[in-house]
Order: C-alpha cells, then sequence, then structure tokens
C-alpha cells in the first residue's frame, strides 16, 4: 500500500512539475522512470527494515517466554527442602546461567538488527549508484544533441 501511495504521489506532483520543465535534450521521461525507480528501492528498504524489527519483537516475545518459564521452574526448585549451602550454590548456579543466557540473547537480538539494516542499507546503497550512473547516462546523451 505504500509503494502505491508513493506512486501515486510522484505521478501526480512531480512527474507534472517535471512535464513543466522543459531542458533542452534531456528527456524527463526517463529522469521521472529514474525517481520511481528511487522512491520503489526506498519502499522496499522500508518494507526490509520493518520486517527485520517484527522479527526482532517476534524474538523478544519468545526470550520473555522462556525466561518466564525458567522462573517458574526455578521457583519450584527453590521451594523444595534443602541445605541453605545447596539453596545458595543452585541460585549462584542459576544466577550464573541466566546471566549466560541473557548475554547470548542480547548478541543474537544485536546480530538480527544489524543484518536487518545492513540489508536495507545494501539495497539503497545499489540503487543510488544506479541512479548516478543513470543520471550521467542521461546527461551525457543531452550534451552529445
Amino acid at each position: 500500500m505504500a509503494g502505491k501511495q508513493a506512486e501515486q504521489f510522484f505521478d501526480f506532483d512531480v512527474a507534472k512539475y517535471l512535464g513543466d520543465f522543459k531542458v533542452p535534450g534531456v528527456d524527463v521521461e526517463t529522469i521521472v522512470a529514474n525517481q520511481r525507480k528511487n522512491i520503489e528501492a526506498l519502499t522496499q528498504a522500508n518494507k526490509l527494515a520493518f520486517e527485520g524489527l517484527q522479527n526482532v519483537v517476534k524474538r523478544q516475545v519468545e526470550i520473555l517466554r522462556q525466561t518466564m518459564d525458567e522462573v517458574a521452574q526455578v521457583s519450584k526448585d527453590f521451594a523444595e527442602p534443602g541445605s541453605p549451602q545447596d539453596k545458595a550454590a543452585k541460585q549462584a548456579e542459576f544466577a550464573k546461567d541466566a546471566f549466560e543466557r541473557a548475554l547470548s540473547n542480547a548478541r543474537e537480538l544485536a546480530e538480527m538488527i544489524a543484518k536487518a539494516n545492513s540489508e536495507a542499507f545494501d539495497l539503497l546503497n545499489k540503487r543510488f549508484t544506479q541512479s548516478l550512473d543513470e543520471a550521467r547516462e542521461v546527461f551525457t546523451k543531452a550534451g552529445k544533441k
């Protein structure tokens, strides 16, 4: 839907404006088509970033569920009879495991975010390079006319 809205905006406002802007030897339609590709690339990059965010949130919910299950189990374990030394040892082991899992989960989430950002940036970088090549071609042709 966002792509359609962007296309409607581009077709209505910018295309009309550029259509009235006459530069000898410059193919305005090609420039409009190139800008449309830029809008499409931006829309796709936003989609990739949003999907990445959805994946991160989904994983955070999974981590929260796992943590709640583990806390419930540990609470049961701590309620069982035993010596204070045994309970202290269990608590220390639980704290160590919880800390290691938290670090692992944070690393995993950071990697997911980095991957989503990288994919979106790579798409935009590729389109930017293409756009510069297309602009150079348009103006090279205009200079030859």
